[in-house]
């Protein structure tokens, strides 16, 4: 398996689940979930878990997020007060606008915990980059000794 950092490029609806793949189980502090109305853009910066690492040889990585297009974000279920709290991705999945053959809709950011980031954005338009060096993950996630399904 390759160790040059991982870089995505979404452009379409079916370029959401690779990039979700790759950020699953990754933390952020609310803090680093940032919506710039003006220029239209989300950015955020996660520690995620590196997934395509082979097993028994787990790290975890600095990534950025960027998502081009936005115009509405919506927080649920979120510590917005708390900018040290922290958060665990579950899911990244795109819901597309109904009635519409644009390809406007929203992207739903979905935490453990039951917290949720709805993003409205014209299109698809995300980049997803390792931005630092990787280092030993002291644990793999393990969601059935969580107690998910």
């Amino acid at each position: 398996m390759s160790t040059k950092p991982l870089r995505l490029i979404g452009q379409d609806q079916d370029d959401v689940a690779p990039v979700s793949a790759a950020l699953q189980d990754a933390i952020a502090r609310i803090a680093d979930l940032k919506f710039e109305a003006r220029a239209r853009r989300f950015t955020a910066v996660f520690t995620r878990y590196r997934w395509e690492k082979p097993a028994g040889k787990g790290e975890r990585i600095r990534s950025g997020l960027q998502i081009g297009s936005v115009t509405a974000a919506k927080a649920q279920r979120l510590r917005k007060g708390a900018p040290d709290a922290f958060v665990s991705l579950l899911s990244l999945t795109f819901e597309p606008s109904e009635g519409h053959d644009d390809p406007s809709g929203t992207l739903v950011f979905t935490f453990a915990g039951g917290g949720a980031l709805k993003l409205d954005v014209e299109c698809v338009d995300l980049v997803l980059a390792d931005v630092s060096a990787p280092w030993k993950a002291s644990a793999r996630p393990d969601h059935e000794s969580e107690g998910a399904p």
